[in-house]
This record gives C-alpha cells, structure tokens and sequence, in this order.
C-alpha cells in the first residue's frame, strides 16, 4: 500500500504535531506549492530521512505541500517574517526582490542545468541572491532541477520557419511572449484549465510547459508532436528564512545544510527519473518526438532576448550570455 508523504514521517518520528517531543526539538516546516507525488515531496521526504539519520529525534520536519500555506509569494512573506523555516520555491523570489538579475526567467538563454547553476555563482547570480537575502530575508542554499519546458504541437516543428502563424498557448509572462513573438509565434493567452478544450477546438495550436504537463493533461488526445526545445531551464530553489536561521546554533545550521543537499540531489534525480517516464509514456500514447537544431531558434529570438537583458542590471548580458554573443 502506497503511504503518504505525512504518514512516512510520522513513522520515522516527524509527526504534524509532538505534543511530548523534547524541549530542544527544531521544528522545521518545508513549502512547496506541488501536491504529493513528485520529486518535490521525494526530496522533501529525503530531508526528513536524513536529519533523522543523522541526528535522532533533534528535528521535527512538517511538509507543507500543495500551498498549504498559500501560494510562492504568500510564503517568501512568511519568511522574511520568520513565520516558516524552509521553502522549496520557484522563480517569483527572483522576480519580487531583483528582477533586474533574473535572466533565468528568459527563454532560450541557458539550454543546460550547468549553464544555470554556472549563473548563479556568476557575480549577476550572486548579487541577486545578496537582495533577495537583503530585501527578503532569504537564505540561499541552491537550485533543484525541474524538467525543461518544451513545446507541443498540432504538426511538425522543425524551425522558426514552422511557427509562422502558429497559434503558441503561452502564460501572461510579458518576458517569454516578446521571445515568443520574435521568434514567429502567434500568442495566445489561455487559462491553464482550459488548454485542452484550447486545442481540441483549434484556438490554439500547441503550447509549451514540462513534459508533466502534456502527461497528466491528456494532450495526446488533442496534439501530435512533442518539439524538444528546452528553452526554459526554471529550478526550484531551496531558501530558508533568515531570521529563524540566524536563531539556530553553528552546529544545526551545519547539519541542515548537509540535509538540503542531500534532498536537492535526491530530488534533481527523482525529476531525471519522472522526466524520462514522462516521454516514454507520451511516445507509446503515439506522439511523435521531435528534436530540432535549437539554436535557430535562439538566433531567432535573440534580438528581444538582447533587448530584455540590456534593460536589466550591468554585467547580467555578459553573465548570461558570455562575452562572445
């Protein structure tokens, strides 16, 4: 029988409430705003499983998943306050305290996980999380990969050429639909809820997301093609409060830092993993995969991908892009 995130730690000792646990037990709450299943809660469990290892009944982890707690912003909140401990949040931590050093958001800048991770050390990436430390009162430990976003469609795309006229789902992210529109898309603007009525009734003719989404919305019912562009590479990031940080002792603060390590490892090959089924099970459904040259489709797009970036802060373009571009 398949057990619940909650039910598992509880049986390693992690129950939601410990009424008679000792006086120095740290209660560590962990956010996330994806339900249970994936290698959000695989990592989060993980967490758990590894400060028990290593520190018997000195942790008491409570998973918040599902945004239990309210949505990405409404925890960044509860943060700064120090109201929550841990988060394992997306890319709005970026853009509320220093949007002017988020060139993560902006499709078809980093094609690898090596390329953002590189950015993050980069003096842009390291600023950016010196603000949000400052503006939010967020502690960094570092990025847990999600799958890249890719395209599907209603026919082959194989070049820019392909998306002349192409209607291209997209959400309100002004950044990804001026790339989009550069790049030849026609942009259209459906509530996630309601894209697979989109395609079945011809407004639009594919969209793009994580290979999840196609997945567990069906869409092999409504599109034929799935176009392996990668072009967004969006972590999640593990962050923790900064002022419940402060509060805790040299040497907890060593082992939870060892824990969000092991967790983000874990969960980065859980999503490997899930990513790899995803495609697998699509293909079999009768979607056709498509891995096309992405770089023409850069060099299409590099003209608002230049312009975005030269709006940002001095150094992101060369911290981006390299030297060379």
């Amino acid at each position: 029988m398949r057990h619940t995130l909650l039910a598992t730690l509880t049986t390693l000792g992690f129950a939601a409430a410990a009424p008679f646990a000792l006086a120095d037990t740290i209660e560590i709450q962990v956010n996330n705003t994806m339900s249970e299943g994936g290698s959000e809660s695989a990592a989060v469990e993980r967490f758990a499983e590894y400060l028990e290892e290593q520190a018997p009944g000195r942790f008491e982890v409570r998973p918040f998943l599902a945004g239990s707690l309210g949505g990405e912003n409404a925890v960044l909140e509860l943060l700064n306050l120090g109201q929550t401990q841990i988060s394992i949040t997306g890319g709005n931590w970026r853009q509320q305290y220093a949007p002017e050093y988020d060139a993560i958001t902006v499709p078809f800048v980093f094609s690898t996980w090596e390329e953002v991770d590189a950015y993050m050390e980069s003096p842009s990436g390291q600023t950016l999380i010196e603000i949000a430390e400052e503006k939010g009162g967020l502690k960094y430990f570092g990025t847990q990969h999600r799958g890249p976003r890719h395209m599907t469609a209603n026919k082959a795309i194989q070049s820019p050429d392909d998306l002349q006229g192409f209607r291209l789902r997209l959400p309100s992210l002004p950044v990804w639909l001026e790339v989009w529109e550069e790049i030849g898309a026609q942009v259209v603007n459906v509530p996630a809820p309601e894209i697979y009525l989109a395609m079945q009734t011809g407004q639009v003719d594919g969209h793009e997301n994580s290979l999840s989404s196609p997945y567990t919305r069906r869409l092999w019912e409504v599109q034929d093609h799935i176009i392996m562009t990668s072009h967004v590479m969006f972590p999640w990031n593990w962050v923790a409060s900064k002022r419940w940080w402060e509060g805790l002792d040299e040497a907890d603060q060593a082992l939870i830092t060892e824990a969000i390590h092991e967790a983000r490892q874990h969960g980065t090959e859980r999503e490997r993993e899930l990513d790899e089924y995803y495609l697998e099970e699509l293909e079999k459904e009768g979607m056709t995969i498509i891995e096309p040259d992405v770089e023409p489709f850069r060099q299409a797009g590099l003209p608002a991908i230049e312009r975005i970036l030269s709006e940002m802060a001095d150094g992101v373009m060369d911290d981006a892009l390299g030297s060379d571009d």
